[in-house]
């Protein structure tokens, strides 16, 4: 089941609530019984085989090195 991250405008609490993905855009109170919480935005880490995050070998980049960016 996903899990959600809010903050409390309140108390500034960060907290997690684990619910199905049809619910994630539903209101959370926070442990502290306050309503007004904000849906925080969260990050996803994908790492390939061996957990490179390096460029290719050849250049590439963005557009296949014809620009001069890679």
């Amino acid at each position: 089941m996903p899990r959600y991250d809010f903050r409390c405008r309140a108390c500034g609490a960060t907290f997690e609530v684990n619910r199905p993905m049809t619910a994630a855009a539903d209101p959370a109170s926070c442990p502290a019984g306050h309503d007004d919480t904000v849906k925080l935005l969260s990050t996803v880490a994908v790492a390939g085989r061996g957990g490179s995050a390096s460029a290719p070998a050849g250049g590439g980049g963005c557009c296949g090195g014809a620009c001069g960016c890679g």
